[in-house]
């Protein structure tokens, strides 16, 4: 298995989706697909309203194990680069909060690769996230369907 390319940043601020993806392929003549996921903020969960959502992370480890989940990914599938931009903070609505993108030669592996690394990201990496509702601020937990899974990578 060749070196796959990797890099992760935890930021405050915005990312570029078509800047961040011209940025990984940069270079890489062998590939022949690129698959991004971009996680945003809803303004409806479990039934109420949110006007904003906070995140919180510990720094140095969570960089640390988002790097571990694309070194999974690589030792997986025939990857050639990943790309993780998570944000922390107070976002509204809408506001983007990830950015999960692979290159691979073919596209079933950068497809399962992705998904492979947003799924583990969800359940994996030490984020804390707390939503403003009108019945006040709450911690959430991880949804049961996304543990749920985990269960095809663990088979």
């Amino acid at each position: 298995m060749s070196a796959v390319f990797s890099q992760v940043r935890i930021q405050t601020g915005d990312f570029d989706l078509s800047a961040e993806v011209a940025q990984l392929r940069a270079g890489q003549s062998g590939i022949g697909a690129i698959v991004t996921f971009v996680g945003t903020v809803r303004d409806l969960n479990e039934g109420a309203a949110v006007s904003e959502m906070e995140l919180e992370h510990y720094p140095g480890m969570t960089e640390q194990a988002i790097a571990a989940i694309i070194g999974q990914a690589g030792a997986r599938w025939p990857i050639t680069g990943a790309l993780v931009v998570h944000r922390v903070g107070p976002l509204r609505p809408m506001e983007q909060i990830v950015l999960v993108a692979v290159t691979a030669a073919h596209r079933g592996e950068a497809f399962a690769a992705c998904e492979f690394i947003i799924d583990y990201l969800k359940t994996e990496a030490p984020f804390w996230k707390k939503e403003q509702t009108p019945q006040g601020a709450r911690w959430v937990d991880a949804r049961v369907t996304d543990e749920a899974a985990l269960g095809k990578w663990r088979a």
